[in-house]
């Protein structure tokens, strides 16, 4: 790790309307904003080599500390040399709390002020997961993004519910943020994000991004989106929930989402994302390309001797036709799947990348207006 490096220091270059792109220097390396942070739920971006993911032009990726406290565990992932070391990812890693997966298992789990208890879902044995432990576990892991521990409600839930659970989060965060500080050397090297909730009401939006303020986070997440709610209300969220947050911070969408909301969301001041749908897809035959979403399993495909997507520079397309990748996928061929998640991060790269640019040269806006025409849903 580069100790002449800051531990975390975001810097926006240029803004087009509301979106922005920018940097963020840590010790392990300078992640690019907007970004797209592929999941690395189990110490592995499925189907993929870390230097096969670094190739795609990713600058961080995502690990999960609810799947990895079950499997390997956090104490033995220490005793391995920390994350990074054990799946050979030598750039920034972002970790998740847990918080998301543990509310998930709503017939596994109690829910009290002190925390969740719960089932594994792998054997059945019981855990308590706490603010103060989900923080732990992540300086076990040795990210450098820690994000604190909250609940996330639906929100099809009661409002009552609701609001009860965003005080409840609140609270969460100022304990994340004391265990966190009272982290020694990680804390020195890392950094933590606070999340906002509130679901879809914007006056607990507001609360809740007035309390993590006061408690004051490197970043800030808006959280309890793509929950369900759906595209249009999801954008009726981020035409406000992001600017409740401190402008000098940077805004992360956590579990965020199709090409189309990608965009969506960086038009209205995001700069971070996170999804499983570009390796989830790649193993189930969807490819995204400029154009829309592809389903190689489809019979047109056959014969198709021509590329993915003949504006995608990855090496899947270069190399690689429809006919083939539809045969591999129809065959049930585990380089199908490789082939076609390597084509998807790549997209999903060259994506943000293309942002970037557009946002540093004033013409966001007609970029996201040409995007729109030319990619139709399937």
């Amino acid at each position: 790790m580069a100790s002449d490096r800051p531990r975390f220091a975001f810097s926006l270059k240029a803004r087009d309307g509301r979106a922005r792109t920018g940097e963020i220097a840590m010790r392990r390396g300078t992640i690019r904003t907007p970004a797209f942070m592929p999941v690395g739920t189990a110490a592995t971006v499925k189907a993929m080599k870390p230097e096969s993911v670094r190739a795609t032009g990713a600058d961080i990726i995502l690990g999960n500390t609810y799947h990895l406290m079950l499997r390997p565990g956090a104490e033995r992932m220490a005793r391995l040399g920390g994350l990074h070391e054990f799946m050979r990812w030598d750039r920034p890693i972002l970790t998740d709390s847990g918080g998301y997966q543990v509310m998930s298992l709503s017939d596994l789990r109690k829910l009290t002020e002190k925390g969740v208890e719960f089932r594994s879902h792998i054997d059945g044995s019981k855990h308590m997961l706490t603010p103060e432990r989900s923080i732990e576990i992540q300086r076990l892991l040795g990210s450098d993004i820690v994000m604190a521990f909250d609940e996330c409600p639906r929100a099809d839930r009661p409002m009552a519910e609701i609001e009860a659970s965003m005080e409840l989060s609140m609270r969460w965060a100022q304990r994340s943020r004391d265990a966190f500080d009272a982290g020694g050397e990680h804390a020195a090297n890392a950094a933590l994000f606070g999340i906002q909730q509130g679901a879809l009401d914007r006056g607990l939006r507001a609360r809740s991004a007035e309390a993590l303020r006061a408690i004051d986070f490197d970043g800030y997440a808006v959280g309890g989106l793509a929950v369900g709610e759906g595209q249009e209300a999801m954008f009726g969220v981020l035409d406000y929930a992001p600017d409740m947050l401190p402008e000098e911070a940077p805004r992360y969408l956590m579990g965020v989402g199709k090409p189309d909301d990608l965009v969506g969301a960086v038009e209205r001041g995001i700069d971070m994302f996170d999804c499983v749908l570009p390796t989830r897809s790649g193993r189930n035959g969807q490819g995204f390309t400029w154009n829309g979403p592809i389903n190689l399993r489809n019979a047109r495909h056959a014969e198709d001797t021509g590329p993915l997507d003949p504006r995608c520079t990855c090496p899947t397309c270069g190399n690689y036709s429809r006919a083939y990748l539809h045969h591999l996928h129809k065959s049930g061929e585990i380089l199908g799947a490789m082939l076609l998640t390597e084509h998807n991060l790549s997209f999903y790269q060259q994506l943000m990348q293309t942002m970037r640019d557009a946002i540093g040269a004033g013409t966001f806006a007609a970029f996201a207006a040409t995007f729109r025409a030319d990619y139709l849903e399937a």
